[in-house]
């Protein structure tokens, strides 16, 4: 299993969807989750409204070539119809292991058309994942409580589709219990399986502790 940095690696909220937690991220060989949205003409790392000053995709993308291990990367995109300017600046930079997700689905369809991986939701609000079929995998969400069962995964895994797991802390609920129901059923095992997580080194240490 694959350990994605929420935001990246951050160490005090204000570190959040920073260079500094990017880094930190990287060089613990970690994959990273950040937010895409457009400012002006370019696309920039921003959760929320662009403000002036984001880091531009371009500069977020070539920090991580200097870290070619520790992926993927997941594109959380915040804003319609970047689909051209985010598929150049993947090409530009060579990257090949990065996906989008939680577009609205015509604005998912473009990224498929562009030949990019995009990963479809599914959460207790999406129960049957549109467009499962020609998603590279699914983002798993849980926003009041673990609904899905650990053979939901493996059943999606079977079919050939990565899985990553929104860890609980992401809303605001303790993480352990479903961490370790990870562990009893073996998914920590399956390199098609990311946790997208709060607690980067954390998640690291107690899955590498029960191999």
């Amino acid at each position: 299993m694959k350990i994605v940095a929420h935001r990246g690696y951050w160490l005090d909220a204000s570190e959040k969807n920073t260079p500094a937690a990017f880094e930190r991220a990287l060089a613990g060989g970690f994959g990273i989750e950040t937010d895409l949205r457009d400012a002006g003409r370019g696309v920039v790392i921003a959760h929320d409204m662009p403000a002036g000053g984001e880091m531009p995709l371009d500069a977020f993308l070539a920090l991580c070539a200097r870290y070619p291990a520790g992926r993927p990367l997941a594109l959380n995109i915040k804003a319609d119809g970047l689909q051209a300017p985010v598929a150049a600046a993947l090409a530009a930079h060579g990257t090949a292991d990065a996906f989008v997700f939680d577009m609205a689905v015509p604005d998912a369809l473009g990224y498929l058309q562009h030949g990019l991986p995009a990963y479809t939701r599914s959460s207790e609000y999406e129960t049957v994942p549109a467009f499962l079929e020609r998603a590279a995998g699914v983002w798993l969400d849980a926003f009041h409580g673990e609904w899905y069962q650990p053979a939901q995964i493996a059943a999606w895994l079977e079919q050939g589709k990565a899985v990553c797991i929104v860890s609980p802390e992401l809303h605001r609920r303790p993480h352990l219990e479903l961490w370790r129901r990870l562990r009893d059923a073996g998914l920590h095992r399956q390199p098609a399986l990311s946790l997208c997580t709060d607690f980067p080194q954390a998640a690291k240490d107690f899955f590498r502790d029960q191999d």
